[in-house]
């Protein structure tokens, strides 16, 4: 059994199509780095896998089962957006938040919800920080609480989207490493979304890069090549490796920059301080 099978699955948003006619086998217990433009469409297939997304045309399959709202096997890690919670909770209270139905702030009174709950903060390592403020806390702290809320339920497929947004090199590392840690040890399936490929290399299996309403899926080499992106990004793409990092060159742009972050080609291409407007 794979963990995800899309079969002719084609996507639309607004009026927009992101994906035509794509079919793929994900295979159980890999690490997948999701990757491409922005409005390539990775927030949106990661929709679609959780059932909320309605198809074009095709079929998707998750852990043998027709994709499905609320799928309890699934762990959804959403692009953060801090400026909406409530600073003043607690990152116990806020992991609680997803266990059981829980409301926000709620104290959690039956023993299996908090045994689980406790359970979700030890993987990500995350216990001295269930009793401070999310105020009081960094940006990668926080995303090991977002973690920790995507891993109730014991699922088999985690879905993280964008975990690395706004956080500095040093933080990145950190959150790619424990990704990894918890993919080896549970034996689970992660797709892990980024706009960076050098920031997961040495850890993902494959890599799904989407592009022109077009998807490849393979091993780094496979994909990260300078044909298979040309053909994603509709436009000519050189690959250029150098000193064990990977620069996706348009011209004498660096696509990557162009795509995901709108900034003038002579700014580095990875400047993991600066944000990007979305991904649809």
């Amino acid at each position: 059994m794979n963990a995800i099978e899309l079969r002719d699955v084609s996507l639309t948003l607004g009026g927009r199509t992101i994906l035509t006619g794509i079919s793929l086998d994900i295979a159980m217990g890999r690490f997948v780095g999701v990757l491409g433009p922005n409005g390539s469409g990775k927030t949106t297939l990661m929709r679609a896998i959780l059932g909320l997304v309605p198809l074009s045309r095709g079929t998707i399959h998750v852990l043998g089962r027709p994709a499905t709202r609320g799928n309890p096997a699934i762990g959804y890690m959403p692009q953060a957006r801090h400026s909406t919670l409530d600073l003043h909770l607690s990152g116990r209270d806020f992991v609680a938040s997803v266990t059981n139905g829980h409301r926000l702030g709620l104290p959690i009174r039956d023993r299996a919800a908090r045994a689980e709950m406790e359970r979700a903060l030890h993987l990500v390592g995350a216990q001295e920080l269930a009793s401070r403020p999310l105020v009081e806390l960094s940006g990668g702290e926080r995303q090991r609480l977002l973690l920790a809320q995507a891993l109730i339920g014991k699922p088999l497929l985690l879905l993280l989207d964008e975990p690395l947004i706004s956080l500095d090199p040093h933080r990145q590392q950190e959150v790619v490493e424990l990704v990894k840690s918890l993919q080896v040890d549970l034996g689970i399936t992660i797709l892990f979304s980024a706009h960076d490929v050098n920031s997961l290399l040495g850890t993902i299996d494959q890599v799904l890069y989407l592009g022109s309403g077009q998807a490849a899926l393979g091993t780094i080499d496979e994909v990260i090549t300078g044909p298979v992106l040309s053909r994603l990004y509709g436009s000519h793409i050189d690959v250029v490796r150098l000193e064990g990092r990977i620069f996706v060159m348009s011209g004498s742009c660096c696509a990557e920059i162009d795509e995901h972050r709108h900034e003038p080609a002579s700014m580095s291409m990875h400047d993991p301080q600066r944000t990007h407007s979305g991904d649809a």
